[in-house]
């Protein structure tokens, strides 16, 4: 497999044609070593057009999804970042490339254990990996920019009061398979402007589905 081709096809054919022109986006896309993100004998799939899978169930979002949020965020180099739902790690490692720094959270401890060693890999030290239930707490500080790697049925609205005025929130709302991908800015103290995005289906972080409701 020639790993650079794939790399640049991924670009070219998936990212490229979903309307990702944004050179800082695909030149990080380009260069951060996707196949070691991925499950172990897994990297011959790595820049395919489709999720992969991780363990407990979850997936690595597939990468015009991936570009297309990173690119809707509008990320300076100086701006501080959360991500919900570390995974691979990769996700964390394009907004460690993008901003100032980093902070991830995600439910499962062994995600943030193999994370933070294919972060040391590639050569990125401005994250902080943090063991953590997005759904019940949130770390400590405000942001500049907060990816949501997982969907939600519900939008929450605490994920808006962790940003900075004029700071920018993606997040994928709604219920398989009709889901919308929005675009939250925080405008005031109490008040947020969203922006519908496109349509797509991910899975849900975990515990945020809704148990299911009933009628008698």
């Amino acid at each position: 497999m020639n790993i650079e081709l794939a790399r640049r096809q991924m670009v070219q054919h998936q990212v490229r044609t979903v309307d990702v022109f944004d050179a800082n986006i695909l030149q990080v896309l380009s260069s951060v070593p996707r196949e070691q993100f991925v499950r172990p004998g897994m990297e011959a799939m790595a820049f395919a057009e489709t999720e992969l899978p991780l363990a407990h169930g979850q997936v690595m979002m597939a990468p015009n999804l991936e570009g297309r949020m990173l690119q809707s965020l509008a990320i300076k180099p100086s701006d501080v970042a959360l991500e919900i739902g570390t995974g691979s790690g990769f996700v964390t490692a394009c907004l460690a490339r993008l901003a100032a720094s980093v902070t991830s959270v995600d439910i499962y401890e062994d995600f943030q254990a193999s994370a933070s060693a294919n972060l040391e890999d590639s050569g990125i030290n401005n994250f902080d990996l943090q063991v953590m239930d997005a759904t019940q707490q949130l770390p400590d500080g405000d942001f500049d920019v907060i990816a949501v790697t997982g969907s939600i049925e519900v939008f929450d609205p605490r994920f808006v009061m962790a940003l900075k005025p004029g700071g920018r929130l993606f997040v994928i709302v709604g219920s398989s398979p009709n889901m919308e991908a929005r675009l939250v800015e925080r405008t005031g103290d109490n008040d947020w402007h969203t922006e519908s995005l496109f349509e797509t289906d991910l899975p849900a972080l975990v515990n945020a589905q809704l148990p299911p409701q009933f009628s008698f």
